[in-house]
C-alpha cells in the first residue's frame, strides 16, 4: 500500500485499517510519484500487477499513462452528486450535500433535480447561507457555477430519466419512498436511499468502498470489488 503522509505524520486510523486488511508493506509516498513508483518499481517500491485506489487528477492522469504496463481499476474524477428529491426534504441537507461534494474541487459536479419549485428556491437560499461559512468557498464557488445545477422537473420519473442519462457517481434518492423507484434506476455509482443517507457516510464508512464510476462511466462499468482482484483462467 503507498499512502501519503502530509508532514511527516502517518494518520493511525489509515494504519489500523490497513492492519485490518491484511496489508503486510507501506510505503509513504503519495500522488503521481507513487503510481510511478507501482508501475515500474524503485530501489525501495517493488513493481506491482495492479494499481487501485483513488486520487487527485495527477492520480488518475498517471493511472492513465501506465495502464498497459499495469493493470488499473479505473480513470475517476471529478467526483459527483446527485439528488433526487421529491420537495419534502429538508432543504437546509440537500443544500449540504450539494456544498459537500463542491468542495472536492473546482470541477466537482452537485445536480438536484425536483418537480417542486418552491423547493428548489429553498434550497438555493441554503446554499446562499450555508456557502460563506465554508472553509473552501472559493472552491465551491467555482465548481457550483461550472457544474452545479438546480433543475425543476416535470415529475420525479422524468427525473429519473435524467439521472441515468448521467449516470452519477453518487445518487441520492431523498424521496419519501426510495424503494419503490429504484427498480428505475439504471445507472450509477452507488445509491443513496432516503433522506437520512447523506453521501458522506459513504465517503467515510457506509459501503464496501469509495472507488466508484464518474463521468458517466457507470453507465457501462461498476464500482471497485472483489473482481478487481480475480482473473478468470480458460
Amino acid at each position: 500500500m503507498v499512502v501519503p503522509t502530509p508532514n511527516g505524520i502517518s494518520n493511525p486510523l489509515v494504519l489500523a485499517a490497513a492492519y485490518l486488511a491484511g496489508v503486510d508493506s507501506i510505503y509513504t509516498v503519495g500522488g503521481a510519484q507513487a503510481i510511478a513508483a507501482l508501475a515500474y518499481g524503485t530501489q525501495t517500491i517493488p513493481k506491482v500487477d495492479k494499481i487501485v485506489g483513488p486520487g487527485n487528477i495527477y492520480v488518475a492522469t498517471a493511472k492513465r499513462a501506465v495502464f498497459g504496463k499495469v493493470g488499473i481499476d479505473m480513470i475517476a474524477g471529478p467526483s459527483e452528486v446527485l439528488i433526487i428529491c421529491d420537495g419534502k426534504a429538508n432543504p437546509d441537507w440537500v443544500a449540504m450535500d450539494l456544498l459537500s461534494q463542491a468542495e472536492h474541487d473546482e470541477d466537482a459536479q452537485s445536480i438536484l433535480l425536483c418537480p417542486d419549485a418552491d423547493f428548489i428556491a429553498k434550497t438555493k437560499v441554503s446554499i446562499s447561507k450555508f456557502l460563506p461559512t465554508m472553509d473552501r468557498k472559493d472552491i465551491i464557488a467555482k465548481a457550483l457555477k461550472n457544474r452545479g445545477a438546480l433543475i425543476q422537473t416535470k415529475d420525479i420519473s422524468e427525473a429519473i430519466i435524467i439521472s441515468n442519462q448521467i449516470a452519477p457517481e453518487h445518487l441520492e434518492l431523498f424521496v419519501e419512498d426510495p424503494k419503490s423507484i429504484l427498480s428505475d434506476i439504471k445507472h450509477a455509482g452507488a445509491i443513496f436511499m432516503g433522506i437520512n443517507t447523506c453521501e458522506s457516510l459513504g465517503d467515510y464508512c457506509a459501503g464496501p468502498n469509495h472507488i466508484l464510476p464518474t463521468s458517466g462511466t457507470a453507465r457501462f462499468s461498476s464500482p471497485l470489488g472483489v473482481y478487481d482482484f480475480q482473473k478468470n483462467l480458460v
